[in-house]
C-alpha cells in the first residue's frame, strides 16, 4: 500500500487528458492520411494515362516519318 500513499490524482488527470488529447491528434493524422493516399491514386492513374496519350501520339508521328520519307 505504500505505492498508493504516493498517488497524485491531480497528475494522473493531467496524464489522462495528454492522452486524450493525443488520440485525437493521431486521429486527424489517421483520417489525412486516408485523404492523401486517395490523391496520389487518382494521380497514378492520370500519369499512366497521360503516358498512354504520349505513346500512341509518338507511334503515330513515327508512323507519318516512315510513311512520308519511304524509309
Amino acid at each position: 500500500m505504500a505505492e498508493f500513499e504516493n498517488f497524485d490524482m491531480f497528475k494522473f488527470g493531467g496524464l489522462v487528458n495528454q492522452v486524450e488529447n493525443l488520440q485525437l491528434k493521431v486521429d486527424k493524422l489517421e483520417a489525412g492520411m486516408e485523404e492523401l493516399l486517395a490523391l496520389a491514386n487518382k494521380g497514378r492513374g492520370g500519369f499512366w494515362m497521360g503516358m498512354a496519350v504520349v505513346s500512341a501520339f509518338s507511334t503515330f508521328i513515327g508512323f507519318l516519318s516512315h510513311y512520308l520519307t519511304g524509309k
